[in-house]
């Protein structure tokens, strides 16, 4: 009886049924103090040139957290190639110790692989080893985010995805790092415009 007119006494009515007014809110700074070396996650320095945005999930939104990360960039297909797969691989693993203390996870499969494009393909192409449409929510905008901001780009920093084969139905679609992909999980299911 005591607690029900301590609740009354600070204007609160008491209720038998759960309430769910959503999430409490968040504390959580979605930034990284970057140490002397300028990286946030102990990860080995690579260089002048070697720090990069990676995308990942903060607070219910993709932000960019810099990383030292040994990338050769280039126009070539194999140097796209390559650089999408070590960006791939750094967006697959565990945040560092820091990077987590902001909030910071991923929610890139640690499964998912990146192919060359298949002989029809533009050569501007990427293959993913899932449909990007097929992703978890926030990965597909990872995944564009972080390229988008390397050579793997065009021009206008588009990024041009499919998954595995010609799926029927599955075309390849080009991909733009916006702020609804960056803030909606419903965004991946229709992101992309059909090349």
């Amino acid at each position: 009886m005591l607690a029900g007119a301590t609740v009354a006494g600070c204007g609160i009515r008491a209720t038998s049924v759960p309430v769910d007014d959503g999430p409490a809110p968040s504390r959580v700074a979605c930034a990284v103090e970057h140490d002397q070396e300028g990286t946030g996650t102990g990860t080995p320095q690579a260089g002048p040139d070697g720090e990069l945005r990676i995308a990942l999930v903060c607070s219910g939104r993709v932000v960019d957290v810099r990383r030292q990360v040994p990338l050769r960039q280039g126009e070539s297909a194999a140097d796209r190639l390559a650089a999408a797969r070590t960006l791939l691989a750094e967006l697959r693993r565990e945040p560092g110790p820091r990077e987590q203390e902001a909030g910071f996870t991923t929610a890139v499969p640690e499964d998912l692989r990146v192919s060359a494009p298949d002989p029809d393909d533009d050569t501007s192409a990427l293959r993913l080893s899932r449909h990007p449409n097929e992703l978890p929510p926030f990965a597909l905008a990872q995944i564009v985010c972080t390229f988008a901001a390397t050579t793997i780009a065009d021009a206008n920093r588009q990024v041009l995805l499919g998954g595995p084969g010609n799926e029927p139905g599955k075309p390849l679609k080009l991909y733009e790092c916006g702020t609804a992909l960056r803030t909606t999980t419903e965004a991946a299911e229709t992101a992309g415009v059909p090349f």
